[in-house]
This record gives C-alpha cells, sequence and structure tokens, in this order.
C-alpha cells in the first residue's frame, strides 16, 4: 500500500477582478497550504475505485477522486487499477480545498505508480480541468494564482513564513457559486473590518468577504470577535468561506483562542491550530 498526504489551504489574499466571458470570475489570489491534510491509500485492485472512512461522502464519479483517476485513465490510455481509501480530515464545504487537494494527490501518485511520466506542468494542466485549485497543489507551496485560479506561479520569498494558524468553522458551508454571483452586488456590513491587513509583510485580504457576511451574519461576527483577540495578528475568511482563520502569536495564544471561541461564539465549531506548510507533503 502507498500512502499519500493531501494537505489544505488559506487563501491569504483574494481580489477578484471582474467576470470573465466564460461566466467565470478572474481572481487574483495568494494560497498557502497547512499541516491540515487528507491521507489517500493506494493498493492494487482490479478497476478504478474508491472508499472513504468518513459517511455521507460518495463514492461515485461525482467525487474529485474518481474524476482525477479517469482523467488519468485518459492521459495515459489505459485503465488505473487501483483502490483509494480516502481518510477525511479537512471538512467539506470549508474553504479549504480538501476536495481539490485529494484530486491532485490522485493525480501525482498514479503518475509515479503507472509511470506515466507526466510532468509537473502536465498534472496541472490535467487538475485544471477538474477545478480551478487542483493546479495549486500539485505544486504544494505558496503560490500566486490568476485566471480563474489554474494559473499557478509559486512563490519562493514565502518559504520561510509559517506562522501558527487557528480555523474556526461553524456546523454550515458556503456555497461558493453563489458567493462569486453575489459579489458585484455586495455592500460592507457597518462595524465590520474588511481592509487590508499586514502580517510579516504580507497582505491578507478577501474580496469574498462582502457578499458571504452579508448573508451569514455569524462570520462577520467570528471575524469581529477574532480581531479583537489578543495575540491574533490578522484574521479573515478563507475562500468562500466558511472557515474563518487568525494568525496567532505562538501555540498557547491558539490553544486559548479555540477555547474562548467555544465559550464564547459556538460550542460545535470545528477547530483546528497548525502551521503553514511551505515543503510538499507527498
Amino acid at each position: 500500500m502507498i500512502s499519500c498526504k493531501a494537505p489544505c489551504k488559506v487563501n491569504v489574499s483574494l481580489r477578484v477582478l471582474g467576470k470573465r466571458p466564460d461566466g467565470f470570475h478572474e481572481v487574483d489570489t495568494v494560497m498557502v497550504p497547512l499541516d491540515l491534510c487528507d491521507v489517500l491509500e493506494f493498493s492494487p485492485a482490479a478497476c478504478l475505485e474508491m472508499s472513504c472512512d468518513a459517511p455521507g461522502v460518495p463514492l461515485d464519479e461525482s467525487n474529485l477522486v474518481m474524476k482525477a483517476g479517469r482523467l488519468m485513465e485518459r492521459e495515459l490510455g489505459r485503465p488505473m487499477p487501483w483502490h483509494v481509501r480516502l481518510v477525511k480530515k479537512v471538512p467539506h464545504g470549508a474553504g479549504l480545498g480538501g476536495g481539490s487537494s485529494d484530486a491532485a494527490c490522485v493525480l501525482c501518485t498514479l503518475n509515479e505508480l503507472e509511470r506515466g511520466g507526466l510532468s509537473r506542468e502536465r498534472l496541472a494542466e490535467l487538475g485544471g480541468e477538474i477545478g480551478s485549485d487542483v493546479g495549486f497543489f500539485i505544486y504544494g507551496a505558496a503560490s500566486r494564482c490568476t485566471g480563474r485560479g489554474e494559473k499557478v506561479e509559486p512563490l519562493p520569498e514565502w518559504k520561510g513564513w509559517r506562522p501558527r494558524v487557528v480555523l474556526l468553522k461553524p456546523s454550515f458551508g458556503v456555497s461558493t457559486p453563489d458567493a462569486y454571483r453575489r459579489w458585484s452586488g455586495s455592500r460592507e456590513l457597518p462595524g465590520i473590518p474588511y481592509g487590508e491587513q499586514d502580517v510579516d509583510g504580507h497582505v491578507l485580504v478577501n474580496d469574498l468577504e462582502r457578499p458571504v457576511f452579508e448573508k451569514h451574519l455569524f462570520l462577520a461576527e467570528v471575524k469581529r470577535w477574532l480581531m479583537g483577540r489578543p495575540g491574533v495578528r490578522g484574521a479573515m475568511m478563507s475562500g468562500s468561506g466558511s472557515t474563518m482563520f487568525a494568525v496567532v502569536e505562538d501555540e498557547g495564544t491558539g490553544r486559548a483562542l479555540m477555547e474562548d471561541a467555544a465559550r464564547e461564539l459556538d460550542p460545535t465549531l470545528w477547530m483546528w491550530s497548525g502551521l503553514v506548510m511551505q515543503d510538499d507533503a507527498r
């Protein structure tokens, strides 16, 4: 059996530049991977198939794991006789890119197992057929992503940036298409900080907070609460949400933040504290 880690991500900046003729939106975003990872285990099988330890995860062709496997079958012109067991650690619909990372892991691992010889650039192109974030996870390091997110430019100058991050996710998710659809007509809520934040010379900002906070007021309150906490160096929503993240001073600050969030915000919050990852976990 071969095992592969699929890290999640946060968008430390996300600018929406306008709608494209193809219906997508032009974006300019910087993403960094985190130490929080799904795990995918590959074992020989009669044909491509998958299983998952988390209930409710689809195991059919709609899953990005299966889509990635089918792409490799098409690209290499032969079946991929592997069973992929997905061990979920990254929550779904959270703005953390868990599904896209799983797909990238499948593309890279099958390329090695099947001796496909595909370049990283070609794998990223294939990933773009699955989703806008897949190419980022092919590279596995801090990157600037443009276009609809599929054009990836690694940022080696970010390599040493490994702050501690706290993630807070409520029980509900956010529809990414809905967030982008409502972006152009959305307005800022009074009393909520939307402006750029400087953390170690890096700009934190997210243009999708405006439409998402309008619809999900709890997330706006979470950001305001985070920005007022001691030891929080910056805080905002990741991607289209619903995960909010905070860059904190140290592990103790992160632990206290999670304890206070459960007590003061919502005891059912999913929470995690860890580091930005700059080495490819695969």
